[in-house]
């Protein structure tokens, strides 16, 4: 929002500006939940007519190699055949489609379950997926099974919480508004300074401390489930696992950045994933860590190159293009380095390929 812009009376912008104007700043959770549950709840964002493109959409390798690690994961646990694919925030259903066709190769054909609250996101994956089960949470998963899950860019979407060093202390990062009504981030009153990490508390003024409790919530729920049921996950993400500083919160609109309080609803708000914290947070549940590693690492790991070259060579008309998605999803530049892979297993599950407990610093 500038200066002289309107705002539209049904829009989020103006409900947020009548409930800090009755009540006060609210929280940064608040607002991003807000915001991305009318975003999410109103549109299909994917693809080059919407708001952004996920891996999923860039080739068909990135899903058909996912399903070859959950079927070779499972193919070593011994086969279990009441197995179920679960995936969280499965978009237009891409990735599942080109994970459970490699899978099938395996004959890994389970019971499809999907956890997803758009409606709109919904309907596109009824009509690829329309024997799967859609779940609105994780509650309401199967609990007597193992589960195989997936979560693409899922995390990132999760509200954070900011706290941010102020003269007087550390308080939580709050949205106000300005004199001009304009939604604006602003510093609570109350002190959070017991709040901090040890190694943050002596950060200069102005620096934010960024976390995910939703974020923390999911990943403690999968795994426990997985102590208990058995099964792995996959988080794919754009992340890091080194412990930082500062507010990674953003909002994309139309595939360019934007305000991230200028139109609440309709721009995609995100953040960095903090995968160090949330691979804690899994093995405190009972869950083992497998590794986290680059994106552009693993998928080279599981064959990315030959996969390329092999469609290449069925399709030798659209060698420019598969090269192009190979680079866009594995090169340093792009997505390689920034995205990363987590696995989990349940106890007693075997490691996973291309996966290693190795600590890096993150590229930026």
């Amino acid at each position: 929002m500038t200066k002289g812009d309107s705002v539209a009376p049904d829009g989020l912008a103006a409900v947020f500006a009548r409930l800090i104007a009755a009540t006060g700043p609210i929280s940064i959770a608040h607002y991003m939940a807000e915001a991305n549950a009318r975003y999410y709840g109103s549109r299909d964002p994917l693809g080059a007519a919407g708001d952004f493109v996920t891996a999923p959409e860039i080739s068909q390798m990135f899903g058909e190699l996912i399903g070859l690690w959950l079927a070779d994961i499972w193919d070593r646990a011994g086969r279990p055949n009441d197995a179920c694919y679960v995936e969280l925030g499965p978009g237009r259903g891409t990735l599942a489609r080109d994970a459970l066709r490699a899978a099938s190769q395996a004959r890994l054909a389970p019971e499809v379950h999907f956890v997803e609250t758009s409606p709109a996101l919904r309907a596109l994956q009824q009509a690829a997926h329309p024997g799967a089960v859609w779940h609105d949470d994780l509650s309401s998963l199967p609990a007597d099974r193992p589960l195989l899950i997936v979560a693409n860019e899922f995390l990132d979407a999760l509200p954070v919480r900011q706290l941010v060093r102020t003269a007087g202390g550390w308080r939580e990062r709050m949205v106000g508004m300005d004199a001009e009504s304009a939604l604006v981030p602003v510093a609570g009153t109350r002190p959070m300074d017991t709040a901090i990490p040890a190694r943050f508390e002596h950060a200069g003024e102005g620096a934010i401390v960024e976390t995910s409790p939703a974020a923390a919530t999911v990943v403690q729920e999968i795994g426990g489930r997985l102590a208990a049921q058995g099964g792995a996950a996959l988080f794919i993400d754009y992340g890091y696992v080194q412990p930082q500083l500062g507010s990674t919160l953003q909002a994309v609109r139309a595939h360019k950045k934007v305000n991230v309080f200028a139109e609440p609803g309709e721009a995609d708000l995100t953040a960095l994933v903090d995968f160090a914290a949330l691979a804690e947070v899994a093995e405190h549940a009972g869950a083992r860590w497998l590794g986290t590693s680059e994106q552009g690492h693993w998928l080279a790991a599981l064959g990315i190159g030959a996969r390329a070259a092999r469609l290449a060579r069925a399709a030798p008309h659209a060698a420019e293009a598969i090269e192009a998605a190979t680079i866009r999803l594995t090169a340093p530049a792009e997505m390689g380095s920034l995205f990363k892979v987590m696995g989990l297993a349940a106890p007693g599950w075997p490691d996973g390929a291309g996966l290693a407990r190795v600590s890096f610093n993150a590229a930026g």
